[in-house]
């Protein structure tokens, strides 16, 4: 049975002395919103423990779906709470100044959904295979799933140099196995299961179908509200390394690191992504000195010239505006 230890909200107060020795100034505002969010709901609490706790029964069993939400945002007590808003502090922050604030935003609220869900999934097959019921009533709560899936997605756009676990230093490659691994024997209460769940959520979105799936979602939402115009383009990469510059893309919004050196502005000047797409085409070929381009724009992902891909048009296009 759960039960919250609340007497000294020492967790708490560490928690509070940490984000004023970092600064609020310096925390990116997702961040500091979702650490927010997890400190109300342990404050004051949606529901009880019992009922904001995720597991087979509950949740597919008696249909009580709303635990998927609830439970990554709720804590057993203030030290569950503590160590992990300390660990999203530093994940968030790195994540959401490359990746922008809308997108790891969306990032955030998927990985919170799918991490309940693969945790249901796992629940149920190890009940199956083991004909073992314990396995479907076995309850979770917390951010710790979230965190796991956040750590893969840092380590891939970190690779390489290693992470230190219990003074011995581990490739970042296999750092998530190895902590999931340490903390399973360290903390036998912790959950092992909604550990991996977050795990397989980060490799299903660094090395799987999830961050393709993402993207055309959001183009969909965007295109739809912009009057089928793709007015953007959506980069989960954060600031891109097009020709060394700071430029940075967040959500459906592109925007250049100064207000007097946007350079697209001028260059688009309200065309389509097709006609910029044709643009591209046209100024590529007569930097090559050659002639004879197609009047028409050609469909998405022509291409041009000896293999030219709509991705290396992209290239060159933003290449030219560095210029």
């Amino acid at each position: 049975m759960y039960r919250r230890q609340r007497s000294s909200h020492l967790g708490l107060l560490m928690l509070a002395s940490q984000l004023f020795q970092i600064g609020l100034d310096n925390i990116p505002p997702v961040t500091l919103a979702i650490l927010g969010l997890n400190v109300y709901l342990f404050l004051f609490p949606a529901a009880p423990l019992l009922k904001t706790c995720v597991s087979v029964q509950q949740a597919y069993w008696f249909s009580d779906w709303r635990r998927l939400l609830l439970s990554p945002f709720h804590h057993v007590d203030d030290w569950h709470l503590y160590f992990n808003m300390a660990s999203f502090l530093w994940k968030g922050t790195k994540l959401e100044r490359r990746l922008g604030g809308a997108w790891f935003l969306y990032v955030l609220s998927v990985f919170s959904l799918l991490t309940g869900l693969v945790y249901l999934l796992l629940e149920a097959l190890l009940t199956e295979l083991t004909d073992d019921q314990s396995y479907s009533m076995a309850c979770a709560v917390g951010f710790s799933g979230v965190l796991f899936a956040l750590k893969v997605l840092n380590n891939h756009y970190h690779p390489g140099g290693a992470t230190y676990l219990m003074g011995l230093p581990v490739s970042n490659r296999y750092a998530s196995w190895v902590e999931l691994v340490l903390i399973h024997i360290t903390s036998p209460g912790t959950s092992f299961v909604g550990h991996l769940a977050g795990i397989l959520v980060g490799l299903l979105y660094t090395s799987g179908p999830l961050k393709t799936i993402m993207k055309r979602c959001a183009d969909l939402v965007t295109s739809n509200g912009y009057n089928s115009h793709r007015s953007a383009y959506y980069s989960s990469a954060g600031t891109s390394g097009y020709g060394g510059s700071n430029e940075q893309y967040s959500g459906n919004s592109y925007y250049p690191p100064h207000p007097n050196t946007d350079h697209t502005a001028s260059y688009t000047g309200g065309l389509t992504e097709e006609q910029q797409i044709e643009a591209a085409i046209r100024n590529s070929l007569n930097d090559r000195g050659q002639t004879g381009v197609r009047e028409g724009p050609p469909p998405y992902g022509f291409n041009v010239s000896q293999g030219t891909s709509a991705e290396e048009i992209r290239w060159r296009r933003l290449r030219r505006f560095d210029r």
